[in-house]
Formats: structure tokens, C-alpha cells, sequence
């Protein structure tokens, strides 16, 4: 095992979990609309989902991919069409009354786990790192391990984001404060799309 590497790849782990991306944007908007408690099984069905995705990725799906690059286009795609309809629920939702329970209901653990798989940047963010980190253990341990890695990063990530979110809603007491703020998430939703869809 190559302690250098396995460091470079828990960095790695917690740069990607704690930057903003379109789970972080889902959980932050979630956790200002709806609560901390409302939002938790998103944030736990993120946390194990996208571990989960790599695992198969790294096990499996990476091959399928490579064999296959048309399904990767298609996923991509699907993937940016539900991350704009997720953006403009978010720009239309009605701002909460912050004096009273929340009402609505936000993205179940299912929905959260089921994402990780339309979720572009997570896709490549996993097959990144399954090839980019092979060396850290022999396969298949070195998929396991960071799977492992990834659902500690990606716990730690998931809650911040969503004690952030929460930690708004003191913040952002007036309902036009709370619309602009769902209308900037909303465009940076759409705008983490633009590398996806045309980078290199």
C-alpha cells in the first residue's frame, strides 16, 4: 500500500466533498427550505449513494462505460436535464415562513441515492479516481478502500453543507432574502453543467 498516494487520495476525497457541486447546492437549499431534520435523509442517502457509485464504477460499471460510450453520453444528458428541472422547482419553490414548521416536502434518501447516478460530476469525479488511485492497495481492495474514504469524506461534507444550509435560515429571514438566495442556487446548479457539457 502506498501511503504517499492514500494521502493524495483522501485530500482528494475531502477537496471533492466540501466543494460546491450539485449535491452541496440540493443540500443547502434543502436544509434553508425545509430544515435540518427534513433534509437528513438526503444527506444520508448521498452519503451512501455516491460511495456506493463508485464502488460500482470501480468494480464494474467503468468497463461498461468504456465499452460502451454512448450510455455515458446518455447519462449525461439525463442527468443535466433533471439537474435543470431541480433548478427550476428550486427558482419557482415559495420562499418558508420562518416563524413555522416547514412545509413541502424535500428530496427523499431514495431520490438522493438514485441521483449519484445522473449526477455527472460525481460520475467522472469516481471514475477519476478509481484509475487515477489505483495504486493505493491491490484490486479490489483499492476500490474498497476508497469507497471507505469517500463515505467518511462525503459524510463530513454532506452534514456541513447541511448545518450551512441551516444556519441560513437565522440568516435569511425575510422571504425576498430566501428567493434570491433558491434563484442564485438555482443558476448554480445550471451553471455546474457548463463543464459537464462542453469541456474537453
Amino acid at each position: 500500500m502506498s501511503g504517499q498516494l492514500l494521502l493524495a487520495f483522501s485530500v482528494f476525497a475531502m477537496v471533492g466533498a466540501f466543494t460546491p457541486g450539485p449535491n452541496g447546492a440540493l443540500i443547502v437549499t434543502s436544509a434553508l427550505n425545509f430544515g435540518l431534520q427534513r433534509t437528513l435523509p438526503f444527506v444520508l442517502g448521498v452519503s451512501i449513494g455516491f460511495p456506493l457509485m463508485t464502488l460500482g464504477v470501480g468494480l464494474g460499471f467503468g468497463a461498461v462505460f468504456a465499452r460502451y460510450p454512448g450510455l455515458y453520453t446518455v447519462l449525461k444528458y439525463v442527468g443535466a436535464v433533471y439537474l435543470v428541472w431541480l433548478a427550476i422547482m428550486i427558482a419557482r419553490s415559495t420562499p418558508p415562513d420562518m416563524d413555522k414548521p416547514p412545509t413541502g416536502k424535500p428530496l427523499s434518501f431514495i431520490n438522493a441515492v438514485l441521483f449519484q447516478w445522473i449526477n455527472v460530476k460525481g460520475l467522472v469525479v469516481a471514475a477519476s479516481a478509481v484509475t487515477v488511485y489505483a495504486g493505493i492497495a491491490p484490486f479490489p481492495y483499492s476500490v474498497m478502500l476508497q469507497t471507505v474514504i469517500f463515505f467518511v469524506s462525503t459524510v463530513l461534507g454532506t452534514f456541513t453543507w447541511a448545518v450551512f444550509g441551516v444556519s441560513l435560515r437565522y440568516l435569511l429571514r425575510s422571504p425576498r432574502a430566501v428567493r434570491i438566495f433558491n434563484l442564485v442556487m438555482a443558476a448554480a446548479l445550471i451553471a455546474s453543467l457548463y463543464p459537464v457539457l462542453f469541456g474537453p
